[in-house]
C-alpha cells in the first residue's frame, strides 16, 4: 500500500482493441470501461499520478468491481492502465486524514484489507494488463487475478522491506507458493528486486509476456479462454485461507506505518528532496 515513482506521460499504448468495444461510463475521468462482446476492460485513468489508487480511483475500481460482479451480461474484466504506468499503488496520503493515530490506524488496516479482499471476491475471469511499471499493491493485488498479461514496457516493484513496512495482499503467503522462497525473498526482501516483463515470466509472477502494442488483445484473449474453459478461478481453492491472511497482513502493514522503521524512511526520504521541515518527525 504505497507510491513510488516520478516518470509522467499520456496514454501511448495502441487503442485498437478499444475502437471496436463499446465505450461505458465515458463521463469518468479516473476509469475507462469498454465493452466487447462481454469483456469489459478497465483503464485506470490519471497518468500525471502515474494511476495511483488514491480515494476516488479506488471508489471508481471498487464500483466497477461490484457492478461487473452482478451484471449477467459481464463475462469477464480486463484492468489496466493509462501509458506509461500500470499504478504506481495506493496513495496513501489522499486515503486518509488527520486524526486520533488509534483511528486512523483502523482507516488504514479496513481500506487496505477491503481492497485485497476485492480481488480475492470478484467471481468471474479477471486478467490483469499490465502496460508499464507497476508498483506495491498493484503488484501484489495482480497475482490475485487468474492471469497477469505484461507489456514488454512493464517492471514489478514491491520495495516493502526497504520503505520499513509489512507484505500486504496475501503476498507474504501467495508469493512464495507462485514464486519459491528464493526469488520471494528477493522481491519482498532488502533486495527489493524489480523484475522486468520478461524475467517476471521467467519465474512465474506472471503469465505471459508480450509486445506493448498486442498487449490488449492477448489479455481479452486470455479472458475469453477463461470463460470458455468453464473452470473456477484458480485463486478460488486459497480464498478463505487469503482472506485471513489478508486480514493479518492489513493489521501489521496498519501498525508498520506508525512504526520507527517506516518513519526513518519517510524521514530520509524527504531529506533528500531538500525538505528538511517535513521531514521533522
Amino acid at each position: 500500500m504505497l507510491l513510488l515513482g516520478v516518470q509522467r506521460g499520456g496514454w501511448q499504448m495502441g487503442r485498437r482493441a478499444f475502437t471496436s468495444g463499446t465505450i461505458l461510463q465515458s463521463n469518468r475521468k479516473l476509469l475507462e470501461e469498454t465493452e466487447r462482446d462481454g469483456v469489459v476492460i478497465l483503464r485506470m485513468n490519471n497518468p500525471k499520478r502515474l494511476n495511483a489508487w488514491d480515494a476516488k480511483m479506488l471508489d471508481e475500481v471498487e464500483e466497477a468491481f461490484g457492478k461487473h460482479a452482478r451484471d449477467p451480461n459481464t463475462k469477464g474484466l480486463v484492468l489496466t492502465g493509462t501509458d506509461p504506468y500500470y499504478c504506481a499503488g495506493v496513495q496513501l496520503s489522499e486515503l486518509i486524514k488527520p486524526q486520533v493515530p488509534s483511528r486512523l490506524q483502523t482507516v488504514i488496516e479496513k481500506k487496505n484489507e477491503n481492497l485485497f479482499d476485492m480481488f480475492l471476491s470478484f467471481p468471474k475471469p479477471l486478467v490483469c494488463a499490465v502496460n508499464g511499471p507497476a508498483i506495491g499493491a498493484s503488484v501484489t493485488s495482480a497475482t490475485l487475478a487468474d492471469a497477469i498479461i505484461a507489456s514488454e514496457n512493464a517492471t514489478f516493484h514491491t520495495p516493502f522491506a526497504t520503505l520499513g513496512i509489512t507484505p500486504e495482499g496475501c503476498s507474504s503467503v501467495h508469493f512464495e507458493r507462485i514464486l519459491g522462497k528464493e526469488n520471494a525473498d528477493r522481491m519482498l526482501g532488502k533486495e527489493a528486486w524489480k523484475p522486468t516483463a520478461k524475467e517476471a515470466a521467467e519465474v512465474g509472477l506472471i503469465t505471459k509476456a508480450v509486445a506493448h502494442e498486442a498487449l490488449l488483445d492477448e489479455a481479452e484473449r486470455t479472458v475469453r479462454d477463461l470463460v470458455a474453459g468453464g473452470k473456477p478461478r484458480p485463486i478460488s481453492e486459497y480464498v478463505e485461507e487469503y482472506k485471513q491472511v489478508n486480514h493479518a497482513e492489513s493489521i501489521a502493514l496498519a501498525r508498520a506505518f506508525f512504526g520507527v522503521p517506516f518513519l526513518e524512511n519517510q524521514k530520509k526520504f524527504l531529506q533528500s528532496r531538500g525538505k528538511d521541515k517535513q521531514a521533522r518527525f
